[in-house]
């Protein structure tokens, strides 16, 4: 497995494909730094010289921002978004969609897994939740009116 930036990048496959390991490289990305490396396209990662190694390094190193810098980049957006009350940055905070999708179905990534909220309709099950809930065991019961 050879080792591109602190990342192992699988070497049973394709270099181009390989390569997609890497936090900020996509498929063309990928092609566009072997044509800068003189690399072969089609070769697996195993099969790299040290030489073509070093090339690839030296050339994300100088002219992509990848990994942990463009990692820090995001996080620092989407921090500055919050910071200053933008509508995209409530939408982060509160973990919905950002970019105008629907919520009403669908956005299950974004928000979760499905809580449902509403009537309990059996009484016995109903007398469990009452007991159950921290309110109504810590809040006395108010007096009746007359």
């Amino acid at each position: 497995m050879p080792r591109i930036l602190g990342i192992d990048i699988p070497g049973k496959k394709k270099i181009e494909v390989s390569l997609r390991y890497i936090y900020g490289i996509g498929p063309k990305l990928a092609l566009d730094i072997l044509r800068k490396a003189n690399v072969k396209e089609g070769i697996k990662a195993d099969e790299l010289s040290d030489e073509n190694l070093a090339k690839i390094t030296t050339i994300l190193q100088n002219d992509y921002t990848v990994e942990g810098d463009l990692r820090r980049m995001v996080a620092q957006d989407v921090r500055r978004l919050v910071a200053i009350g933008s509508y995209r940055g409530t939408r982060h905070r509160r973990g919905l969609p950002v970019r105008g999708q629907r919520t009403k179905t669908n956005a299950r990534t974004r928000k979760g897994k499905r809580q449902t909220v509403g009537a309990i309709r059996d009484k016995s099950q109903r007398k469990i939740a009452a007991s159950d809930s921290p309110a109504a065991s810590a809040a006395p019961a108010a007096p009746a009116k007359k």
